[in-house]
């Protein structure tokens, strides 16, 4: 990291639009948490909002979108690690790194550590109950969209932890080996192995690192077992005496990292069937575990103890052997018993005669002696198997105690998490047990519901072999580090820093924003909800119903959010309020709504667009329903921030007290919801393309077309609904046309240099900006002659290529790409992500649509319809 001045925080550009729009408009975070709320009411996550509030300082649950669990309990057992919280949060990339990400794998992996920081950041100080984590997961589910087979969870998680490595990769500023040990997440998560085997009497070693350690369940009782039979193979006789091959092989952990991470290998292909299945078999594990045993350091101590294991395991064998033997010997066989006569199975009696030969008489001293004999010989059998028992007690007691004294106790690993799985091999369900080290105390994770647990609960779930459930997965942690998890501290008081105060500044305003919008979901299904009385008062119309034009957007939330509860009024100071001020409300509401329909009935000019003042001047001109229009002009007034005199918070109450009026099944709130969702999307795309016109002026072209595509494609959904939904089409285009053209011609003098690097950019621009660009000109729905024209002369320019005499190399480069130029149908669109945009109010909007017209109107005026 480059020291002084703090580089920008590379999240910084993906939340300031949340921010800076979430001031002065309804912006996409808004639209992302309705949908938010959508999708949880259809999947049954509570009927209520008022059941999403967190509780306290009660972790936050995570939202299944549709078979994500496992990504659940993945990000929960690593987000409740807090050292590798603290990384998450604080991860930043200096402006010099990213200007050099130029390729596609670095920017997902920047794009997938972005929406992580803001996942983090919701679970660490979100007022929801739960969070939703789809913009993380389909960023990784389209890695996957290549292949229609099912991909497997474990190729999800390694997936995951790969990106994460390579973002920090990034961080680390380098690829060399010294960079790769500054990373992170390979001191967190990675280790090193040495792995050792015989051949013609030496020893060959190598070292190797891991991440997740692999073990295999069948054949093994407990997790020691299961180590011991990955770290030594069995032994290779030799056919013949004088032969020497191979005598197995044997791996020493040398390096153990902090964080160890088991995979349980509870799947496996059953040939037979042509199918996977699962592994039920029950497998123990520990809460804590000692790892000297298998530690390189402690070889030769290790081999000497497992030979004396080897041999106690022998002697215990033969010890059991036995006692078995002897126990048997007790029994009577069935051939000794009394024959029983059965009168009604047999057709007659047995003989008398004895089952085996006997003496004809026997003397009384001759029975003393019998008897004397039987009791000695009854006692010395008993005490043989006394003490074949005192013995099998020693030696498994040796067994039990071979790697528990001191010298070989001095590495202990705690168990952090336990990752469980439930079903068969083709399906099923996952949650994660981890443990609370600030609580002592286990709990579950189950998607949105968080519990607190027990070792036994989680002993039932996880070991396996009684039900479908068993541990798939187990995270042990180095219990002689303190930090992995210690919490951030201030550095003045020493003081542990919890919920907001432990976040980033950036992230900590992203949290607040959230808040705020769930606070206003709130406020809204209140309102839906609120009954009114009795003697209900006659509903207000849009004419009759907003002073002056507020200065929020609606649904916009003030700056202090009162908590959730009845939304009431207090009724002292409703009867102190002036009987003329009670008057002006009314006129107040028509006012407002007079101004902004007048303003709806303006021209737009290319100077200007009414609809950017206000969302009622968008919904006038489109024709919204009445109670749309009529809900929105009053939520206007419900702000309180506009409270600055006894007039205006008559006003505001006024207002809230009609919005109660509006009950749920008066109008459909998804609709209305939508309309917003409309005029928020319609500004969004105006500033895009101002923003995309202003980079054209500048001579940025290829940052110019990306916010022109953004724009047009946005735009095109607009259209749809509606003529006046949207912008200009042809506005839009026609720009676009021209940054295409400017950014082809860049590629192809960059080509045609025949330099290294240059070509390299070439083709770089070609592949990220010009083909997708093309690809989203040609949609069907999308299509004009003016377009076509523009990407057929785009092609006909690489083609003529052909007919030159290039270089090999260029000749290869340009036989990778021309038939993606020709075809364009067969890509699938990849956009860089939408860009920044930058507007504070509407007056902003209106003189910067202003300043660049006339910039670019010189010659000829565009119109804006």
């Amino acid at each position: 990291m480059s020291s002084g001045t703090p580089p920008k925080d590379d999240l910084q550009t993906a939340i300031e639009l949340s921010l800076q729009e979430s001031q002065s408009e309804e912006i996409e975070l808004n639209r992302a948490a309705r949908v938010k709320r959508k999708r949880c009411e259809a999947q049954g996550a509570s009927c209520s909002p008022a059941d999403w509030i967190r509780q306290d300082e009660w972790p936050v649950g995570i939202h299944n979108m549709g078979n994500t669990c496992w990504f659940s309990a993945v990000i929960q057992s690593l987000f409740h690690l807090p050292v590798f919280r603290k990384l998450v949060l604080n991860y930043c990339l200096s402006e010099r790194i990213l200007e050099k990400c130029k390729s596609h794998s670095d920017k997902r992996n920047i794009a997938f550590m972005q929406e992580l920081r803001c996942l983090f950041a919701l679970m660490v100080g979100s007022t929801r109950r739960f969070v939703d984590p789809s913009a993380a997961v389909e960023l990784l589910r389209e890695a996957f969209r290549s292949t229609e087979a099912q991909q497997d969870v474990s190729e999800f998680t390694h997936k995951l932890l790969d990106w994460l490595e390579d973002a920090f990769q990034l961080a680390a500023n380098g690829n060399s080996l010294e960079d790769k040990k500054e990373n992170p997440m390979v001191q967190l998560f990675y280790g090193t192995f040495v792995a050792e085997r015989t051949h013609e009497g030496k020893t060959l070693s190598n070292i190797e690192q891991f991440g997740q350690y692999p073990l295999q369940v069948n054949g093994f009782n407990n997790l020691e077992e299961c180590l011991e039979g990955a770290m030594v193979e069995g032994e290779i006789e030799a056919l013949h005496p004088d032969q020497t091959i191979s005598s197995g092989s044997k791996r020493w952990f040398s390096k153990l990292p902090p964080v160890l991470t088991f995979e349980l290998s509870r799947f496996e292909f059953n040939q037979s069937l042509g199918r996977p299945e699962k592994i039920h078999k029950k497998l123990e594990f520990p809460q804590i575990i000692y790892m000297d045993r298998y530690l390189h350091k402690n070889n030769e101590q290790t081999h000497n103890r497992r030979e004396e294991v080897k041999q106690l395991k022998e002697q215990l064998t033969v010890l059991q052997q036995k006692l078995e033997r002897s126990t048997c010997q007790q029994k009577p066989s069935s051939s000794q018993r009394t024959p029983i006569y059965k009168p009604f199975t047999q057709c007659r009696p047995p003989m008398d005669a004895p089952p085996h030969p006997a003496p004809h008489s026997v003397t009384e001293e001759e029975l003393r002696f019998v008897k004397t004999c039987l009791q000695r010989w009854r006692t010395e059998m008993e005490n043989n198997m006394n003490e074949l028992k005192a013995s099998i007690d020693r030696v498994s007691q040796a067994l039990e105690g071979m790697y528990s004294d001191n010298s070989l106790c001095q590495v202990p690993y705690r168990l952090h998490a336990v990752l469980v799985h439930e079903g068969q091999a083709s399906a099923g369900h996952y949650w994660a047990y981890i443990y609370d080290h600030s609580n002592q105390c286990w709990m579950k994770y189950n998607d949105v519901i968080v519990s607190e647990s027990s070792w036994e609960e989680l002993v039932k779930d996880s070991y396996g072999g009684m039900t479908n459930a068993s541990a798939y997965c187990l995270m042990y942690i180095d219990d002689r580090l303190p930090h992995l998890i210690a919490e951030d501290t201030d550095d003045e008081t020493g003081q542990v820093m919890q919920g907001m105060d432990s976040l980033p500044p950036i992230l900590g305003h992203y949290v607040r924003e959230d808040n705020r919008w769930f606070q206003q979901e709130l406020r809204e299904w209140e309102e839906q909800c609120y009954q009114p009385p009795q003697q209900e008062p006659a509903a207000p119309t849009a004419a009759s119903t907003s002073t002056r034009v507020p200065s929020k957007e609606k649904d916009e939330p003030a700056e202090q959010v009162p908590k959730p509860g009845p939304a009431r009024e207090p009724t002292g100071e409703q009867g102190q309020e002036p009987e003329a001020e009670s008057a002006v409300e009314p006129a107040a509401f028509q006012e407002e709504y007079s101004r902004l329909f007048e303003l709806s009935q303006e021209e737009t000019t290319a100077q200007q667009d009414p609809r950017l003042h206000h969302a009622l001047v968008y919904f006038f001109q489109n024709q919204a329903p009445n109670r749309v229009i009529e809900r929105t002009l009053l939520n206007g007034f419900t702000d309180r921030n506009l409270s600055f005199d006894n007039r205006s918070i008559s006003i505001m109450r006024e207002a809230r007290a009609k919005l109660r009026l509006i009950k749920p099944e008066d109008m459909d709130m998804e609709e209305y919801m939508q309309w917003h969702d409309d005029y928020s999307l319609f500004r969004t795309v105006f500033v895009y393309l101002l923003t995309g016109l202003e980079q054209y002026q500048h001579g940025k072209v290829s940052e110019a077309l990306n916010y022109l595509n953004h724009a047009y494609k946005d735009n095109t959904m607009l259209l749809r609904r509606g003529e006046k939904r949207g912008v200009e089409q042809s506005l839009i285009a026609l720009y676009r046309r021209r940054c295409l053209k400017e950014v082809n011609d860049n590629a192809a003098t960059l080509f045609r240099s025949g330099e290294v690097s240059g070509v390299e950019e070439g083709v770089i621009i070609m592949n990220e900006a010009v083909i997708p660009c093309m690809h989203l000109m040609s949609r069907p729905d999308m299509v004009s002659q003016e377009d076509l024209d523009t990407m057929e002369a785009i092609r006909s320019h690489w083609c003529s290529y052909l007919e030159m005499d290039l270089d090999d190399s260029l000749q290869l480069k340009l036989g990778e790409f021309l038939p993606r130029v020709l075809d364009c149908s067969t890509e699938r669109v990849v956009l860089k992500d939408p860009p920044t945009v930058r507007s504070k109010v509407p007056h902003d909007l209106c003189s910067r649509l202003a300043a660049i017209m006339e910039s670019i109107t010189n010659t000829s005026v565009v119109s804006v319809k």
